[in-house]
Order: C-alpha cells, then structure tokens, then sequence
C-alpha cells in the first residue's frame, strides 16, 4: 500500500524521460530527485537512461550463459570477478548461472540503484 502511494507522487519530468523502468527504479529515483528542478531532473535521467540496464537483457544474457558462454551477464553489471569466475567454470557447473536466472531482477535493480547514485553524484560535482 505504500508503494502505491509514492508511485502516486513520481514526478512527471521523470515518466516522460523514463517511461521504461520498473516502479521500484521509479519510486528510487523519485525520492533522490525532490531537491532538483525540472532541468535537472531531465539531465539526470537523460545520463542515468544511458548507463541503466534492461532486466531482460541481464536474463536474456544469463540464459546464454546455459548454452555458450556463462557470465556475459556478470560483465554487462560489473561484476568482472565473478564473470571471469563463471566464464572458466561454466557458471559454476550451471548451478551459478541457473540462480542468477532466478534472481536477475534483483541483480538488475541493484546494478542500477548503484548508476543512480552514480549519476546523482555526477550533477552535484556539475552544478
């Protein structure tokens, strides 16, 4: 019930330029914007837009890792050891890359929780 009620309040700078991330992401965003103005808000999400990834990628990358090569989808977050880790292992003997099949939401919206912040700290050293 209350996601309900922040999803209510997102600004609408932000649904024009992100009309493509998950609530979760929106809510997030939202909450770290209140301080900015519209122009900044764009700047923001033109930056984080770039840097974001799609949780259908991270899956779809993942599910290759099950018939060629395993840790793609490790790289594309930056996790570079534990790609190079799931590359020479096969993910894990699969077991890795069949997990991180089921948690690919989770690993997407922590890759991209880290890019918003990421990117919050790059407007304030602009500004």
């Amino acid at each position: 019930m209350e996601f309900g009620s922040n999803f209510n309040n997102i600004n609408p700078v932000i649904l024009k330029h992100l009309y493509n991330v998950s609530p979760e992401e929106l809510v997030t965003i939202n909450s770290r914007t209140k301080e900015l103005n519209d122009d900044e808000i764009a700047q923001f999400c033109m930056i984080y837009r770039s840097k974001r990834r799609d949780s259908q990628l991270i899956l779809l990358l993942c599910l290759l890792g099950l018939i060629g090569v395993a840790g793609i989808h490790r790289f594309i977050i930056g996790h570079i050891g534990m790609g190079i880790l799931y590359f020479f292992t096969a993910g894990l003997c699969f077991v890795g890359t069949i997990i991180d099949a089921v948690n690919y939401k989770d690993l997407t919206l922590e890759y991209n929780s880290k890019m918003i912040v990421e990117t919050m700290s790059m407007l304030n050293m602009i500004k």
